[in-house]
């Protein structure tokens, strides 16, 4: 079998997750592990999709950075965080993306009209481009319009989430 018919026939399902209101309680502006506190249910729904086969991502807007509230060093510890916990519960992310520039950023190189801040699809895009996605078959959970905006670009299913516990709110949505 070629390498291309491999790649064709394990086509999956992927569940985005937007980050801060979705995975963790959003404070604003969340960089250090001692302000992260996960959503209720959000460890065990992550659980249940590894275990459905789905992907699991994770793509958040964070303007922070380019707004000199913390850097991309912080990101990536606090993803780094999210993951070592994940694992120590038995569930893991399969990648996360994230947009630090904002078109009113404060520094200059992160002043950009970038395409992967949401309510553009960039994220999304690039993980279907980089892992073997099955779109029809996947969705976007996310908090805000520019969620739901960004999923409609890329062409997926999405779910707003306006609950407290994610688990619940995905097994009523009928996704468990």
């Amino acid at each position: 079998m070629s390498q291309t018919q491999t790649s064709e026939s394990i086509l999956k399902p992927a569940v985005f997750f937007d980050r801060d209101g979705v995975l963790n309680k959003d404070r604003g502006y969340v960089y250090k592990k001692e302000d992260w506190e996960w959503m209720d249910g959000a460890i065990s729904a992550i659980k249940k999709f590894n275990a459905l086969n789905y992907f699991v991502f994770v793509v958040t807007n964070q303007s922070g950075v380019g707004r000199d509230y913390y850097g991309e060093g912080d990101v990536k510890a606090i993803h780094d965080f999210m993951k070592k916990e994940l694992s120590q519960n038995g569930a893991h992310i399969d990648a996360i993306r994230y947009c630090p520039h904002h078109i009113e950023a404060k520094l200059e190189e992160y002043k950009i009209d970038c395409s992967w801040r949401k309510p553009k699809s960039g994220m999304i895009d690039d993980l279907v481009s980089s892992f073997p996605v099955d779109k029809s078959k996947s969705l976007l959970v996310g908090d805000k319009k520019t969620d739901i905006e960004a999923a409609d670009h890329a062409g997926i299913h999405a779910l707003l989430f306006q609950s407290d516990n994610l688990d619940e709110f995905l097994t009523e949505a009928g996704y468990f």
